[in-house]
């Protein structure tokens, strides 16, 4: 199987998460350059939970249906 060729250049990111770095060291612990509470409350303004739409979901047909 080829190796895949590196990529050059700095990725595109979100201007909230400029400088943001991650890595994994040899024992398997993550490092990271952010604090978790700062990346959770990325996540939690940008990023949509599935799990919780389909709750939500699934409580309005459940109360539309008692109606």
């Amino acid at each position: 199987m080829p190796k895949k060729k590196p990529k050059k250049g700095e990725p595109e990111v979100h201007k909230d998460l400029r400088g943001f770095d991650i890595r994994i060291n040899e024992f398997g612990e993550i490092i990271s350059n952010f604090e978790v509470d700062k990346i959770n409350e990325f996540l939690n303004e940008n990023v949509e939970d599935k799990k919780l739409r389909s709750q939500e979901e699934e409580e309005r047909a459940a109360r539309d249906e008692e109606e």
